[in-house]
C-alpha cells in the first residue's frame, strides 16, 4: 500500500523535474536578452534545478562545451525512474 503511494507521488515528480530540466537546457541555447521573459523563464528553471546540478557540478568537470554534470544527473533520474516506477 505504502509502495504504491510512494510510487503514485514520487514517479510524476521526477518526469517533471525531468521536464524541467530538458527545458532549462534547450532555453541555454539561445541567447537572452536583459530583463526579457526568457531571462525570466531562465532563472526560475534555474531555481529549479541548482540544487541538483551544482553539486554535480563542483565534482564532475565539462568536457568542451558540455555539462557533463546535467547528464549524469538525466541518465541518475532515467534509471532512478525505471527502478521506482518500473
Amino acid at each position: 500500500m505504502l509502495a504504491t503511494a510512494v510510487e503514485d507521488v514520487l514517479c510524476p515528480l521526477l518526469t517533471i523535474f525531468t521536464v524541467v530540466l530538458f527545458a532549462r537546457a534547450v532555453l541555454s541555447w539561445f541567447p537572452v536578452e536583459p530583463g526579457s521573459f526568457l531571462q525570466q523563464m531562465n532563472e526560475v528553471l534555474g531555481l529549479l534545478t541548482d540544487w541538483a546540478v551544482l553539486p554535480l557540478r563542483r565534482i564532475i568537470p565539462p568536457v568542451g562545451m558540455f555539462d557533463m554534470s546535467f547528464l549524469v544527473l538525466v541518465f541518475g533520474l532515467f534509471i532512478l525512474r525505471s527502478a521506482l516506477c518500473g
